[in-house]
C-alpha cells in the first residue's frame, strides 16, 4: 500500500467556476470535474492529475465568515509548490490579486495573495 498523501481540499467560493478559471490560468492546472453537489449546490474540482481543489458553493447565498486564523476550524491558507516563483507572481498579478507578505528563508521563498472570497493562498517554490 502507498504512503497516505492529500488528495484535495475544498472550501466555500462565491462563484467556483470564475476562481476556478483564474486557477487555471495561473497554474497551467486544468478543471477535472464539475457538478452538482452537497445541498443543490455546485463543485469545481481544479488542479493537476494528482491532486486538486475542490471550490464549492450551496444553493443559496454565501455567508461571510469571521478572520480564519481566529475561528476554530478555520482554514488559514493553500499551499501551492510552484517552480518558479517569479512567473506565478506575475499570472497572480495578471489576474487581478494583490500579492504580500514576501519571505526567503530556509528553505524557500513564498509569497501570499487573498481570492474574491477571503481564502489565502501561500504560493511556495524551494527553487
Amino acid at each position: 500500500m502507498a504512503s497516505p498523501a492529500l488528495e484535495h481540499i475544498n472550501f466555500t467560493s462565491s462563484d467556483p467556476y470564475r476562481f476556478a478559471r483564474k486557477l487555471c490560468q495561473i497554474f497551467d492546472w486544468k478543471i477535472r470535474w464539475h457538478g452538482l453537489s452537497k445541498n443543490q449546490g455546485t463543485t469545481v474540482h481544479v488542479g493537476t492529475d494528482d491532486l486538486y481543489l475542490a471550490i464549492y458553493t450551496p444553493g443559496g447565498d454565501v455567508t461571510e465568515r469571521l478572520d480564519s486564523y481566529s475561528s476554530k476550524g478555520g482554514l488559514n491558507h493553500v499551499g501551492i509548490l510552484v517552480d518558479d516563483l517569479d512567473t506565478i507572481e506575475q499570472r497572480v498579478l495578471k489576474a487581478g490579486y494583490e500579492t504580500h507578505s514576501h519571505q526567503t528563508y530556509d528553505p524557500g521563498s513564498r509569497f501570499y495573495f487573498h481570492n474574491e472570497d477571503g481564502v489565502e493562498f501561500e504560493v511556495v517554490s524551494y527553487q
